[in-house]
């Protein structure tokens, strides 16, 4: 018998449904556990990352707070010091106030004599000013200032003791008016006339002049060979004579800072240059040799004058008033 005909019994079309639906089944819920753990991980990402921002949020916050707590530290030592300042210019000016009383108790002492006490602090006061201008700045006319301030007040005493003082004050003010005017004046007006009106282009008009004088041989051998100092090397273009006034006006500059500031080492030092930028610009001219001279005369020149009576007036009131 045929048994491709045999019809499928239905207990085993009954079974391969089941198994179908099984299959479909476990797919369906693969699907959802995978969908489940996307969807989960997506949450969990999603937490972290607002977990972080909360932590950068309180990061920064703490930041801030911390930075708000230097600040504030900084401004307590700042009040901190403020407050000694103002204490130290209290007690400061509690200890003036104790010298004033002293000094007015002095007056009223019948047994001293308040006015002749009060000229001598004076003319003290004057010859101390006096003596720290001339040692720290050099400053002549200062200094004569103090003694010319200081000279009635020494002039109103009528103690005879005081009459030694009167003529070495006499004396210190003829050492000092005998040392002229302040060789600082005098040093910047010889420093501008070295380095003023130096001409930017060569002087050719004479060279001129003097070739047409000259035979033809010669001129025609002067324009093959052009002679001029070798100190001028290198400075023949306008541009490179503008470059080295510039660096003359500079060492200049620096020659003038020591004088006002009386050094004669950097004085001599500023020269040094200011000749050898000279010796460029001016070579083969008659100005030369004047602006050297006058270069001779600068460094002969002492910014710190030797005073030898110096201070012999405020030397003697302080010793005799300590005797």
């Amino acid at each position: 018998m045929d048994t491709s005909d045999t019809p499928v019994s239905p207990a085993r079309r009954s079974r391969a449904g089941g198994l179908l639906l099984l299959a479909l089944l476990l797919v369906a819920l693969i699907t959802a556990g995978v969908l489940g753990w996307r969807q989960w991980q997506t949450l969990q990402a999603q937490e972290a990352a607002r977990s972080q921002q909360q932590r950068d949020a309180l990061d920064a916050r703490i930041d801030s707070l911390r930075q708000a707590q230097r600040a504030q530290a900084q401004r307590l030592q700042q009040a901190e010091a403020t407050n000694r300042v103002l204490r130290d210019e209290l007690l400061g000016l509690g200890q003036r106030a104790a010298a004033i009383e002293d000094s007015v108790s002095r007056l009223a002492d019948a047994d001293r004599n308040g006015a002749l006490a009060l000229r001598l602090d004076q003319a003290e006061l004057l010859l101390a000013i006096g003596q720290q201008r001339l040692q720290l700045d050099g400053d002549l006319d200062g200094a004569r200032r103090a003694l010319a301030l200081a000279a009635p007040l020494l002039a109103a005493v009528d103690d005879p003791a005081w009459l030694n003082l009167k003529q070495t004050l006499a004396q210190e003010q003829a050492a000092l008016a005998a040392l002229g005017p302040d060789p600082r004046a005098a040093a910047e007006a010889l420093l501008e006339r070295m380095i003023a009106d130096i001409p930017l282009e060569r002087d050719t008009a004479i060279g001129a002049t003097s070739a047409q004088s000259m035979p033809w041989y010669a001129r025609l051998l002067d324009r093959i060979v052009r002679v001029q100092p070798t100190a001028s090397a290198g400075l023949r273009d306008r541009a490179d004579r503008e470059a080295a006034l510039a660096a003359l006006q500079l060492e200049a500059a620096l020659a003038r800072a020591a004088i006002a500031r009386r050094d004669d080492a950097g004085l001599r030092q500023a020269l040094t240059h200011v000749d050898g930028w000279l010796q460029r610009l001016l070579a083969g001219s008659p100005q030369l040799a004047r602006r050297q001279r006058l270069s001779a005369r600068l460094r002969a020149i002492a910014l710190h004058p030797a005073v030898p009576l110096s201070g012999s007036t405020l030397a003697q009131l302080r010793a005799q008033r300590d005797g």
